[in-house]
Order: structure tokens, then C-alpha cells, then sequence
């Protein structure tokens, strides 16, 4: 492998090897086959009714409780848009995604980014916040394997949440696109489903997931779970920004979920994960010693806290140059992330992550010296 080509652990995306193309290619022909007429009208704004159907079922849910869009981003963009107003106050995690962060401050929303621990957001921190007058509209909240920093919301921090969010009349946004890609551990109840058993709470959680992460990013399908009422309300302004969502990929999308494929995506995208996840763990132990980080139950990410003597503006170029791709830390966060990159595992082979990190580690000792 020479320098040239490049080492990328910047983008959340599944590399090809682990995506179903066969499964994929067929699920197309039985969607045309079955359904020629739904797959190509311009079909409702709800998205793909069967497919609507297939998540309500899996989050048991009625299927006015779903809206299906093209992909998660735009699911959060229109949460987003329909309920935070400029000077509305937000809470994320930090760090959070920053495409979050981006989003929230275009609306010109003021934005709150509370600690996360190792096991989730800082619900003392959360609550100091609210006692001390704050009322935020929303608080976006990334429960499994939190992107950037690969951390899971454990059950009672999100039980905490909801009788926050019941008491402070707040709206937990539930962005949770990795759930599946699960490498040890429990599956643990989402907050949608354990909204129910809290009073006052059943109305206050909206959650949104994608086929992004267990199918493949080209299908650009994402949805998002509410109360009714929302979501109809968010349906309408759907229909005048774009009638309706791409009916195509929804249709081949479910298609590959009826047939079970979607379990066997999601298995293989996990078991390919997990052993890349393990493999970087090693290799930045044996290659950057004073990095500190937390290995992932699942999903896609890793965040490391370098030395502090490392800036990552400089870094950055330096590994580029060395050809490997980072994304700084300091993108995910309101202040500071200064010596933290995220790397993503997911699109690189286990062959490429020791060679990746050597790199980074070369890297590393310019800047510092």
C-alpha cells in the first residue's frame, strides 16, 4: 500500500465489501415486480406506505406515527425546522454530531452542549441547567454508540431523561441511526418505547433512524417516529418542499426488509465493524501510546483524546499529507476538541487500520516536534 492512496477513517459510511449489492439488486426487481404502479408515481409525502407500515410494525408504533424521508438528515432537518425558532434554546451532547450543531445554528437556535460521560449525557449537569431557568424546545440526544464519541445512553440515564423532559415540557429527539450495528452487550429500550410507562411523557420523545447504517448510504432512506399530530404537521410541509420522498429506493428498501435480508445486512455489517473497531483499538495502542479512548459497544465510531501538546489544526494537513483522513474534534464541539479526532472504522478494511494509524502516529510526532 503506498502513500498515495488514501486511508480514510473521516466518513460514516460502510465500505462495498460489506454491502448486500446482490440482495440490494434483487429487492429492486421484485419492488418493479410487485408494485410497478406505487414505484413509479410520485407517491404521498408519508413516504412508501408499505414501508411506513413495516416501521411502525418494528417500533410498534401506528403508521401515522411514521414519516419516511430521504435519509436521517433530512428527518432531523424537519424536526428542526418545525419546532426550533431563532433564539429557541437547544440542548445537545458534547460533543455531538456536527452536522447537529451546523443545523441548530443556521435556525439560530442557542445552543447548550451538556458533558457526556462514559455512559451518556450528564443528567445533573442537564437538570442544573434547567433549575437555573433554561427551557429548551428540544434535546437532541444520540442514544447508541453516539456519534462522535461511540458512547451508549445507559437505561437509567434514559429514564432520568424522560422525567426531565415530562417535568421541564421538553421534546427528547431521539436520533438513534446505529442502534443495530450492535458488537456486544444488551440492546437496550429506546426512549420512544419506555416513554409510554412515564406519565406525561408518552407525547415528549420523537425518534429517527436510518437504513443508512444497516442497508447502504445510496438508499438515502431515514425516518422519523412521533405523536400523530407532529407528524402530520410535519407531512404537510413535507408535500410543499418536495411532494414526495424518492418512492424507488423506499420500495427496494422494503422489499429488502420484508425478505429478511435486511438481518442478514445487518449481521454482516456488524460482525465486519466489530472486528475493525478491535483491530484499531490495538493498533493505536501500539502505535500512540499516550492516546486515550473509549472502545465501542457498536456503531461506526471512535473518539480519541490525544496528548494535549497535539493541535489538530495542524494535525490534519499532516496526516493528509501522509495520506490518512481524520476529522477534528474540535467540529463537534461549541469550544475546545482541540487534541480529539473522531475516526470512523467502517470504511476502511482491517488490512488498511494498522497502516492508517501508523501514519497518524508519524504524523502526530511532526506536529509535536
Amino acid at each position: 500500500m503506498t502513500a498515495e492512496q488514501l486511508i480514510s477513517f473521516a466518513r460514516g459510511a460502510p465500505s462495498l465489501d460489506i454491502i448486500d449489492v446482490e440482495g440490494l439488486k434483487a429487492a429492486a426487481a421484485r419492488a418493479f415486480d410487485a408494485d410497478p404502479a406505487g414505484v413509479t408515481a410520485y407517491g404521498t409525502s408519508v413516504g412508501y406506505v408499505p414501508l411506513r407500515k413495516w416501521i411502525a410494525e418494528k417500533h410498534g408504533v401506528s403508521p401515522d406515527q411514521v414519516i419516511v424521508t430521504n435519509g436521517s438528515l433530512q428527518a432531523d432537518a424537519f424536526l428542526f425546522n418545525h419546532l426550533v425558532q431563532p433564539g429557541d434554546d437547544v440542548v445537545v451532547e458534547k460533543p455531538t454530531y456536527d452536522r447537529t450543531l451546523l443545523s441548530l445554528q443556521n435556525l439560530g437556535a442557542k445552543v447548550h452542549q451538556v458533558t457526556l460521560q462514559s455512559d451518556g449525557i450528564d443528567v445533573d449537569e442537564l437538570r442544573t441547567l434547567l433549575e437555573s431557568g433554561v427551557r429548551p424546545k428540544l434535546a437532541h440526544i444520540i442514544p447508541n454508540y453516539q456519534n462522535p464519541a461511540g458512547i451508549t445512553l445507559s437505561v437509567e440515564k434514559r429514564q432520568a431523561l424522560l422525567a426531565l423532559a415530562a417535568q421541564y415540557e421538553f421534546t427528547i429527539f431521539e436520533d438513534d441511526p446505529y442502534v443495530d450495528i450492535r458488537f456486544r452487550g444488551d440492546a437496550l429500550p429506546s426512549m420512544l418505547s419506555q416513554a409510554v410507562s412515564i406519565n406525561g411523557a408518552e407525547n415528549l420523545v420523537v425518534h429517527a433512524s436510518s437504513f443508512t447504517k444497516t442497508v447502504c448510504p445510496g438508499v438515502r432512506v431515514g425516518y422519523l417516529v412521533g405523536p400523530a399530530a407532529l407528524i402530520d404537521a410535519i407531512a404537510k410541509k413535507a408535500t410543499n418542499l418536495y411532494i414526495s420522498p424518492g418512492m424507488v429506493s423506499e420500495a427496494i428498501v422494503h422489499q429488502f426488509c420484508v425478505s429478511g435480508d435486511i438481518e442478514r445486512s445487518v449481521a454482516t455489517v456488524s460482525a465486519a465493524l466489530g472486528e475493525r473497531a478491535r483491530v484499531l483499538g490495538e493498533s493505536l495502542r501500539k502505535h500512540i501510546p499516550g492516546a486515550t479512548f473509549t472502545e465501542p459497544d457498536g456503531g461506526y465510531f471512535l473518539w480519541v483524546d490525544l496528548p494535549s501538546d497535539v493541535n489538530v489544526d495542524k494535525l490534519f494537513p499532516a496526516a493528509m499529507k501522509k495520506g490518512v483522513a481524520i476529522v477534528k474534534g474540535s467540529d463537534f464541539l461549541l469550544e475546545g476538541g482541540h487534541s480529539s479526532v473522531r475516526l470512523a472504522y467502517s470504511a476502511v478494511t482491517v488490512e488498511q487500520i494498522d497502516e492508517g494509524v501508523r501514519r497518524l502516529a508519524e504524523a502526530i510526532e511532526e506536529v509535536r516536534g
